[in-house]
């Protein structure tokens, strides 16, 4: 048995609901620091209160893939999971924009995230579950066209409402503007329709027909996708120990060295260290009263024996997301204060840098819409690595070159370059993992895989803002500047990157 080839439009189809999910994404990504700052939060103070979406992938994805792995009903494996996370990520958008406080606007980024996470882990797996190897390319791009189609027109909203049809876009201090209010009512309604479109849509194979394919693969390619033996009650406890004493030690040098008195961020480092030291002790007290690797345990058993394509992919991730993270969180800041020349976010100069960067967002963003079609002709002649390679040098040339734009028109060419390395970011990874994980465990690695995309967020949260105060002065251009930085090593590091499955570079062998 084979899987199907789908056609181009069976292939839109399961890939529409990514639309809405970055409709939501996107209103998030170009608003939420807006949001911040409206009430009351120093632009130092940002990426602290950021730290709510990293870490609620961190738990969220892996949990889900695991749980949909094993899922089947008549609802499907992956699809009632893209209903969920909708109809409370609809929920959220519209609460958001109305929070009377600071506080109740980051707990609104907690719940929004979650659910967000919900529903976009399974929508990874469900190409790697549907697609045959030589359209998974295809597949992650057309996820890549909708993501970035989603994003331009949210990113954008908050501008078009206010310049097209006069929806104000200034408020009294402490009060978010109604410009971003109606766009977050918008987006709910839209990622809500297109995720039930993709639902209503699609179809899903068996769990006995995935397993049918992946025995014909093993006897075509002679490669096995298996899970070694599982991890053992002492594995787990050396490694536990370590991973807990190195967490010790990390939060005594913090306060040691006082490393804590004006970033107080680095103790979620130490903590999560700590946390998943104490995790595989768990695992390993677990394992010891049951072997068979379940829940939480099978969740950390596999992460123990990914496979090695992934490991290497994930110092790809970890520049990448390193580099986008600091630009979601501070291209707002950096352009208002670097450009328009102000910070003070009542202000009518400030809300105008704001919508602006509402239009960079979309601009890049549309052009990633643009290169999900152009990416794979470039990888059917280079090769994948090769084209994600040169999307992060291109995107990370076009971090740095902010710092010598005055001309606030200008920056829309930079954002060419960055619209490029998102849309092979959102694909290429993808589409080279998916060939070396096992059917029965896509949705688990995939979720396993978000580790290394969330992991240099928390980081970032972390640190970013005492770099921006204390080494670059409140330059916030300058921690743009870092992130391009953080590109171009991600483009180098995809050289050590084994592609097994790159069905392009095979057929012209």
């Amino acid at each position: 048995m084979k899987k199907r080839r789908l056609s181009f439009w069976e292939i839109w189809n399961m890939s529409f609901g990514f639309l809405g999910i970055q409709f939501g994404f996107a209103l998030q990504n170009a608003n939420v620091s807006r949001i911040f700052e409206t009430l009351g939060a120093k632009v130092e103070d940002i990426p602290i209160l950021w730290i709510a979406a990293p870490i609620t992938g961190l738990i969220v994805q892996p949990i889900i893939g695991h749980f949909s792995d094993k899922t089947w009903n008549r609802f499907g494996r992956r699809r009632p999971y893209f209903m969920i996370g909708a109809i409370f990520t609809t929920l959220a958008l519209f609460i958001m924009p109305n929070s009377p406080s600071l506080w109740i606007a980051a707990g609104m980024l907690w719940i929004m995230d979650a659910s967000i996470n919900i529903s976009m882990e399974p929508f990874r797996a469900f190409v790697g579950d549907n697609l045959p190897s030589e359209q998974r390319t295809m597949g992650f791009a057309m996820q890549s066209f909708f993501i970035g189609t989603g994003a331009v027109i949210a990113s954008a909203l908050p501008y078009i409402l206010t310049n097209w049809f006069g929806v104000p876009n200034t408020a009294a201090e402490g009060i978010i503007p109604q410009s971003v209010k109606l766009s977050f009512y918008i987006g709910g309604v839209v990622l809500l329709a297109s995720v039930l479109y993709t639902v209503l849509t699609s179809k899903e194979y068996s769990p006995e027909e995935l397993a049918a394919f992946e025995e014909e693969k093993e006897k075509s390619t002679g490669i096995k996708a298996v899970i070694k033996t599982p991890v053992t009650s002492d594995q787990f406890m050396k490694r536990g120990v370590i991973w807990t004493l190195a967490g010790i030690v990390a939060t005594l040098l913090i306060k040691v060295f006082k490393l804590d008195l004006d970033n107080a961020q680095l103790y979620i480092v130490s903590g999560l260290i700590l946390a998943f030291g104490l995790i595989l002790i768990i695992s390993a007290l677990i394992t010891r009263k049951n072997n068979q690797p379940k829940g939480m345990v099978g969740i950390m058993n596999d992460l123990l024996h990914m496979p090695k394509t992934m490991g290497q992919l994930a110092v790809v991730q970890f520049f990448s997301w390193l580099a986008f993270y600091a630009m979601w969180i501070y291209t707002t800041p950096a352009i208002t204060q670097h450009i328009y020349g102000t910070t003070d976010s009542s202000s009518v100069l400030y809300n105008q840098g704001a919508n602006w960067v509402g239009v960079l967002f979309a601009v890049y963003n549309g052009v990633s819409a643009i290169s999900a079609f152009l990416l794979p002709l470039i990888a059917r002649q280079i090769g994948r690595r090769a084209t994600h390679a040169v999307a992060l040098a291109l995107g990370g040339i076009s971090f740095i070159s902010l710092y010598f734009i005055k001309d606030p028109n200008i920056l829309l060419i930079p954002m060419i370059g960055v619209g490029f390395a998102w849309g092979s970011i959102l694909s290429m990874p993808y589409a080279i993992l998916t060939g070396s994980l096992p059917a029965d465990k896509m949705g688990t690695y995939m979720g396993i895989f978000n580790f290394f995309i969330v992991i240099p967020q928390i980081l970032a949260a972390s640190i970013l803002g005492f770099i921006t105060r204390e080494l670059f002065h409140g330059q916030v251009i300058l921690t743009l500047v870092l992130a391009g930085c953080s590109l171009v090593l991600g483009a180098f590091s995809v050289f050590i990157v084994q592609d097994r499955d790159d069905v392009y570079r095979l057929k012209r062998k």
